[in-house]
């Protein structure tokens, strides 16, 4: 199957933020004064359910609790291992650290109450302790939690004082308090566990919910968005699966994953002890997801769960070549492809920026238009390949002709100058944010500058892949152009050091 490219929407935003709200105010109502809320995923800029769900906005999730914003507060749980080694987000390249800081940003910005942050799996560390004194002088409560050995399989220590009992309690204020996190594996789940249980050591009887949005439990197993979700968390050997106690309970197969499973029995003796008796018979139960009900053209969602697979893929590759991953992650992505049915070929865009760089014997890089035309640029003494191909497409998309020189020498050269003498660069050629500013500068004088900049809006959504790694800087821009990119993990001329290259 060829990809083409979509602008159409196949998922009713609307729809799902209406029937999500509903499910949440049902569950709150459920458990009285006090809920913790485990939020999945991104709260504000979940790029991947809206590369999977075309129609998906980023920022549902905000949205919604901003409705009922006076009874929430935020609680940010990040791992202290992935601070320790400065791990970074595939879509925004920032480290787990900065995310943290950008979501507590985020969140007071729009209103929302931030008590505290949790650094779990504490361990002392120079890094740790900066991070928590930073939080500190601008007035974020900081509270540690630990490493529970036999987590989550020793129920009876877990439950104890030397297991939950050993975190450090997180006063909180407002009914619903949603527990948020900047990645995968931060310990949302545990923190949400360890609050219960001391509440009830308090005497408070809170509930527990969870907002996860993949994978999705009333799809298949094998549907093409829960493969997606499987590929987007090949590092944590996360594995789609039918939920047992679901099935058990209430004889309908629903889809869930293994860490939740393991988990659940954990949570019902919790529950079993606060309550008396559980209120969950599955960790499906456990879930607020409406994800499922909101699909409106499952053909187009399949598709571009296909092209986000191959993008992970991709992803992987890179990830196994920096040193990040294991080799066998590639193998996992290879078995994800299959079951998908899809194939690199299928990624147009690829076989175009291949070709391109053989055929000039540099590096090149491809983009498909909205109309499906695909264009190309690679390296040459003026520009880097990702710089020349951006202005390619600016021109197609804008109707310029293609010979004709959009930047002036006047800006140009400076510009070169300024690289090689004072920023002390290897080479003067003009990236693709560089290039931009050059037209930016160029587009109250020269028409067809400002016609090309004009063009910038067409470009989100659209897909590119490199022959080879793009720089840091070259990978940042496209991303906040909202360009899809992969790249061939291949570092030209065998460098290892590529961030400035």
């Amino acid at each position: 199957m060829l990809f083409t490219y979509m602008k159409k929407e196949a998922f009713d935003n609307n729809k799902y933020l209406k029937i999500q709200r509903e499910s949440i105010l049902k569950r709150i109502s459920k458990f009285g004064d006090k809920l913790y809320l485990e939020f999945g995923g991104k709260l504000f800029d979940d790029y991947h359910a809206s590369r999977v769900l075309p129609g998906f906005k980023p920022d549902s999730k905000l949205q919604m609790l901003l409705g009922i914003k006076e009874r929430v507060e935020m609680v940010v749980v990040v791992n202290a291992n992935d601070i320790i080694s400065n791990k970074v987000r595939n879509d925004t390249l920032i480290t787990y650290q900065e995310e943290v800081e950008r979501l507590i940003d985020t969140y007071k910005e729009v209103g929302l109450y931030v008590s505290s942050v949790v650094i779990s799996f504490y361990v002392d560390n120079a890094s740790i302790k900066t991070f928590i004194n930073k939080l500190k002088r601008n007035d974020i409560k900081v509270y540690k939690h630990y490493k529970i050995n036999g987590y989550p399989q020793d129920i009876p220590l877990i439950v104890s004082k030397d297991g939950l009992g050993k975190n450090e309690y997180i006063q909180t204020s407002k009914p619903l308090v949603v527990v948020t996190a900047p990645g995968p594996g931060s310990g949302k789940m545990a923190t949400c566990l360890s609050q219960l249980y001391h509440d009830h050591k308090n005497g408070i009887n809170a509930g527990y919910a969870k907002y996860e949005t993949f994978p999705v439990w009333n799809l298949s197993l094998n549907h093409p968005v829960n493969l997606a979700y499987e590929a987007a968390t090949i590092d944590l050997n996360d594995i789609n699966m039918i939920d047992p106690f679901h099935l058990e309970k209430y004889g309908v197969p629903a889809v869930n994953y293994n860490r939740d499973v393991e988990v659940f029995p954990l949570l019902k003796n919790i529950f079993e002890q606060i309550y008396g008796e559980s209120p969950y018979y599955s960790p499906t139960d456990m879930g607020v997801n409406m994800v499922g009900f909101a699909i409106s053209d499952d053909k187009k969602v399949a598709e571009a769960c296909y092209n986000e697979i191959i993008r992970r893929y991709y992803q992987t590759k890179k990830n196994v070549y920096l040193g990040r991953l294991n080799e066998d992650s590639i193998e996992k992505m290879e078995i994800l492809m299959n079951k998908a049915g899809v194939k690199i070929s299928d990624r147009k865009v690829i076989e175009a920026a291949l070709e391109d760089a053989k055929k000039e014997n540099e590096p090149a890089v491809a983009l498909e238009l909205p109309n499906g035309k695909i264009v190309v640029g690679h390296r040459s003494e003026l520009f880097g390949a990702c710089a020349a191909c951006l202005l390619n497409a600016l021109k197609t998309l804008g109707k310029i002709d293609k010979k004709m020189f959009l930047l002036m020498p006047m800006v140009i050269e400076p510009l070169k100058e300024m690289k090689i003498k004072y920023l002390h660069r290897s080479n003067s050629r003009l990236r693709a944010e560089e290039v931009l500013l050059a037209l930016s500068i160029q587009s109250k004088t020269n028409p067809l500058a400002d016609q090309a900049l004009k063009q910038l809006p067409k470009l989100v959504g659209c897909e590119a892949h490199s022959s080879t790694l793009l720089s840091e800087v070259d990978l940042s821009t496209l991303s906040r152009l909202g360009i899809r990119v992969t790249e061939e993990p291949i570092s030209y001329k065998k460098k290892l050091y590529t961030k400035n290259s």
